[in-house]
């Protein structure tokens, strides 16, 4: 059976994901892109939130009816959507910039 071209595209977009990943770790760009995230997401007060959140949580459960992996699949959604757009756009910009000097070198 042949592969659809939505198939095909999407197994592209896996191997170039995978590639760009590679030269991120490869480079030290990855890590420094962690660090600058990490205090972005410190500076606009995600991190505060969070914290909130999770203790909430665990006072709703009780500390004693909650797991740390109860705890993360309960929390990433919400961590997720309370990621500024603006550190979303920056992280993003960050990370075209290094594929174009990757692609220009």
């Amino acid at each position: 059976m042949d592969k659809t071209s939505e198939e095909k595209k999407r197994e592209h977009q896996i191997k170039v994901k995978a590639t760009i990943n590679q030269k991120l770790i490869e480079s030290g760009e990855r890590e420094r892109l962690k660090e600058l995230l990490r205090t972005r997401l410190i500076e606009c007060g995600w991190r505060d939130q969070l914290k909130l959140h999770c203790k909430e949580i665990v006072k709703q459960k009780g500390l004693e009816n909650i797991t740390v992996d109860d705890l993360v699949s309960e929390i990433t959604p919400r961590a997720r959507s309370l990621v500024p757009d603006e550190v979303k756009k920056e992280m993003l910009q960050r990370i075209k910039a290094f594929v174009g000097q990757q692609s220009n070198a």
